[in-house]
């Protein structure tokens, strides 16, 4: 990759420069250096055969003069010689052989040099030595013909034994003429080369100036091209490839010019038709914004409207409802009862049609707020189911609750919309089943990350639906037949909301039927699981190993009391008839712990109290199951030999509470007890203001009141509610929203400003039912809220909660709000204080753990610890610990090391030291009072 890079940071001409002029030097100086490096060689070897044939025929000649000791003739043979080749001869000497100069050619001042420096008997043959620029030849010297003949190249020794040496000549030859020749060489060849290189450049100049010009051209022309000039065109005439790509260039860029040219009318036509729907979308927009606006403005009026109409119907019906039940506690002969009954029953209906209306309009909106607040599950959907199990019991049908026992007992949600959902759909069940059964079925799908996910179903034996109108049941005001609607009554709105409740809680809902056969609906729902037990455990084990005795004929009842029972550790023993309990209890020697005995069952016998008498002998707790129509009469006879009557439906939580206290008051929890006059109860020593316009419902307040206070004052308008709020101070003012002149909510806010009631606690009495209509209410200045119509026991729970209104001072309202507190606990003030005290008791250790998980900079156990306190303080109503444990626990999800989250870890410690001591403040004044 680097190298592409390089290369393209080279021009065209420098590639061309480069890959030509490159070859071309390194090939002339190659051939150069070779041819004057061989010439050297040449002249070398020359110069050295010149001397060769001096030397050695001097070496013969001089042979006579040496041997004969006539040395003047040795000298004039070696001067003649010297003289003759004086350009290459410079010194001749001729040494003996005792190496000592004879004769010499002329004088020569270094003469020393010429001394041969090894023995004589060394000399084979002619020797070269170079000295400088001068090169010396050596040549023995044979005595007469004995000497061998030996040049410079040859090797051989001397064969002949008697060979002697009587000396040798030396010969200084000058290297001035071969150095000359050499460097004349030397030059030669660099000059040849140089011309080469010139050519060279020549011809590749001329290749540039005919191909990297044209391409410099072509690239600026492209260029020109790309900023969108597209009439520029390549000129002229190039050589072979090169005229190709300009005709091809040129092309190029006819082609861009007229899909431009094309595109641009298409872009000026798509402009038009733009512009065009952007003025139809503007002209859109405003219809929109205007259409938005009269929505907005319908919806505004539609909120009134059903808050005016809640407040109409609700009030009129408040009376009506009030009034019946204060009715029902006057002495009354039978049919008044019953007319009373009717009328309330009546009034009650109507009560739940316009709550389906309002609840059915809230979802439509989208203002429906669901709660999260913790609920015991088993307690939860008994209650729901004991109050749907008259209409069972009037029909006689076999009602069964079934809840898979691997569910937690605690979890969190919205408890009343999750009533409604089972309230719903057990009430369709039972309205549209007219015998056989209806059972509630509660199994675990899964558990994941602190969430549970259940599956209720209910089923029926009922009249059941066809395919085709299965389709039309979770539509508003529809029901699968439209003769239905007139048989069994109805707005067919229960199934609709029922479908939207479950989906806003995140589930699914469904039915599968067939005609005549019946129906299951089902519905799927995520619940979280609380982490603190909201009731106390009962004590189960101490039923295990047990023994019960269990007659139950509807069968559905029996195998689900049968699997409370042996999941709790009771042995049960099964029975079919009174024949076989009577075989039991008559035969048998063994003694039953417990038995639960159908009341159905015992009514097959002539004589159901001899039966129980019978059984009673051999069983230590008899434990009656209330299934039968309600007479008074039967079961006076059966009591006697009864510990403890059960209604139906039976559910974990009553049925281990039976078990584990049987000996409880019978009387208690008979089904038909009789209407009597309920005794006065101890008033409380309050003075309260009850306020509002109707007199019908003012009468009622004031009936209710005087049953539960000591001094209670009347006002039928805001003006005079002011005026007597300024006169005296009053512990309770109960203040009606909707009133001429003067409403409930200015009322509040000019008591609050200048009276003598600036703390006193107003509850706010309204028929109004909306979520807006309550926000409202509580940000006025007033502490609660009272729903029309009025039910005795709220009134009384509100004068309970509010006789001693809680006013902490110690500590700020964002470390601890009780109110927060009753309101995250459905307005239970026992349940609340619990779950502070769960709170506060976990505290200590809840702080160990996180400073050992920051001092070990642990962010696994950082994170749990900070996880379980968070899940704690959703209940507790302490908004700065929930704020900073989301924040902590948000980041360490994330991935942020402890370190980085420390300074927000450090501030928790400090907001759980101020929690523990308001909390203790908190607890301190309220546990008395609760």
């Amino acid at each position: 990759m680097n190298d592409a890079n390089d290369m393209t940071k080279y021009s065209l001409r420098s590639w061309v420069l480069v890959l030509a002029l490159a070859p071309t030097i390194l090939v002339g100086f190659l051939l150069g250096s070779y041819f004057t490096i061989n010439r050297f060689y040449e002249l070398e070897e020359t110069l050295v055969d010149q001397a060769s044939n001096i030397i050695e025929p001097l070496a013969i000649a001089a042979e006579v003069g040496l041997e004969t000791k006539d040395f003047e003739t040795s000298k004039r043979l070696i001067t003649s010689a010297q003289l003759n080749k004086a350009s290459l001869v410079e010194f001749i000497a001729i040494f003996d052989a005792s190496n000592r100069v004879v004769v010499t050619s002329h004088h020569y001042k270094n003469h020393e040099m010429m001394r041969y420096d090894k023995p004589l008997d060394s000399m084979l043959r002619t020797e070269l030595e170079q000295i400088g620029d001068s090169m010396i030849l050596r040549s023995p010297i044979y005595k007469s013909s004995d000497a061998p003949v030996k040049g410079l190249e040859d090797n051989t020794p001397a064969t002949r034994s008697d060979a002697k040496k009587i000396g040798y000549i030396a010969i200084l030859i000058n290297k001035e003429s071969a150095l000359l020749q050499q460097h004349r060489a030397g030059v030669i060849a660099f000059i040849i080369v140089m011309i080469g290189v010139q050519l060279n450049l020549f011809f590749t100049f001329r290749l540039l100036k005919n191909v990297t010009q044209p391409i410099t051209e072509m690239v600026r022309v492209v260029a020109k091209i790309r900023e969108g000039k597209l009439d520029t065109r390549l000129n002229g005439n190039l050589i072979g490839e090169l005229d190709l790509l300009r005709r091809g260039i040129n092309a190029m860029a006819g082609s861009l010019s007229e899909y431009h040219d094309e595109m641009q009318q298409n872009i000026d036509q798509a402009t038009s038709d733009l512009r065009e729907t952007l003025e139809q979308i503007e002209i859109q927009n405003v219809e929109l914004d205007m259409a938005k606006k009269r929505a907005q403005e319908a919806s505004r009026i539609k909120s009134e409207f059903l808050a005016n109409m809640s407040h109409e119907l609700r009030t009129p019906l408040n009376g009506v409802i009030g009034f019946a039940k204060q009715l029902l506690k006057t002495p009354l002969h039978s049919s008044q009862q019953d007319y009373i009954r009717t009328i309330e029953r009546s009034a009650t209906n109507l009560l739940g049609i316009i709550n389906d209306i309002l609840d059915f309009s809230k979802l439509e909106a989208g203002k429906m707020v669901l709660e999260n607040i913790p609920f015991s599950l088993r307690e939860t959907v008994e209650e729901t189911v004991t109050m749907l199990s008259s209409s069972a019991r009037e029909k006689e049908l076999e009602l069964v609750i079934d809840v898979d026992s691997g569910i937690p007992e605690e979890l969190t949600g919205d408890a009343m919309r999750f009533n409604q959902i089972i309230t719903n759909l057990v009430g369709n069940a039972i309205k549209f089943t007219d015998k056989g059964s209806v059972q509630l079925k509660f199994q675990l799908e899964k558990i994941i990350d602190d969430k549970v996910h259940l599956r209720c179903e209910i089923i029926d034996t009922g009249i059941g639906i066809d395919a085709q109108q299965q389709a039309s049941l979770f539509q508003a005001f529809g029901q699968a037949d439209s003769s239905i609607s007139r048989r069994f009554g109805g707005t067919g709105l229960g199934l609709v909301i029922t479908k939207r409740l479950v989906n806003r809680m995140g589930g699914q809902i469904g039915c599968y039927s067939e005609p005549d056969v019946g129906s299951t609906f089902w519905f799927s729902l995520p619940l979280n699981i609380s982490q603190y037990p909201i009731n106390n455990t009962v004590p189960l084990m101490s039923l295990e190993g047990k023994t019960i005795l269990l007659f139950e004929p509807n069968t559905l009842s029996q195998h689900a009391i049968e699997r409370m029972l042996q999941r709790w550790g009771l042995k049960v023993t099964l029975v079919k008839s009174t024949k076989q309990l009577e075989f039991i209890t008559t035969q048998s020697q063994h003694i039953f712990d417990f038995a639960l005995i159908s009341c159905r069952a015992i009514t097959a016998s002539n004589d159901p109290a001899a039966v129980l008498s019978l059984a009673k002998k051999k069983i230590d707790n008899l434990l009656l199951i209330s299934d039968c129509p309600e007479q008074e009469a039967f079961y006076s006879q059966l009591r006697p030999y009864i510990d403890k009557q059960i209604s139906m439906p039976i559910g974990e939580k009553k049925l281990a509470s039976s078990l584990l206290t049987p000996h409880s008051n019978i009387m208690s929890e008979t089904l038909a007890a009789p209407t009597s006059v309920v005794p006065p109860a101890k008033l409380e020593n309050l003075s309260v203001l009850a306020v509002d316009d109707n007199p019908a419902n003012l009468k009622l307040i004031d009936t209710l009141l005087k049953e539960l206070i000591t001094h209670v004052q009347l006002a039928d308008n805001g003006e005079l509610a002011v005026k007597l709020a300024k006169e005296r101070s009053y512990d309770l003012i109960f203040m009606d929203i909707q009133m001429p002149g003067t409403d409930g909510i200015t009322a509040t806010k000019q008591i609050r400003s200048n009276s003598a009631n600036r703390n006193t606690p107003i509850i706010a009495v309204t028929a109004h039912a909306i979520a807006e209509e309550r926000e409202r209410i509580s940000s006025s200045g007033m502490d609660g809220y009272l729903p029309k119509p009025i039910d005795e026991a709220a009134l009384k729970g509100v004068i309970t909660r509010w006789k001693t209104k809680p006013k902490f001072t110690h500590f700020d309202l964002r470390t601890l709000n009780w109110e927060l507190c009753l309101t995250q606990a459905n307005n239970k003030p026992d349940l609340a204080l619990d779950m502070l005290k769960m709170l506060l008791k976990s505290l200590p250790e809840t702080v160990e753990h996180i400073e050992a998980a920051l001092a070990s900079a642990d962010n696994d156990k950082m994170l749990a610890c900070i996880h379980k306190l968070h899940g704690a303080c959703c209940y507790c109503g302490v908004p700065t610990t929930l704020a900073l444990c989301q924040e902590i626990e948000s980041g360490l999800k994330r991935g942020v090391p402890v370190e980085d989250v420390e300074p927000e870890i450090l501030e928790l410690l400090d907001e759980l030291t101020k929690v523990e001591s308001a909390a203790n403040q908190v607890i301190s004044q309220l546990s008395v009072d609760i």
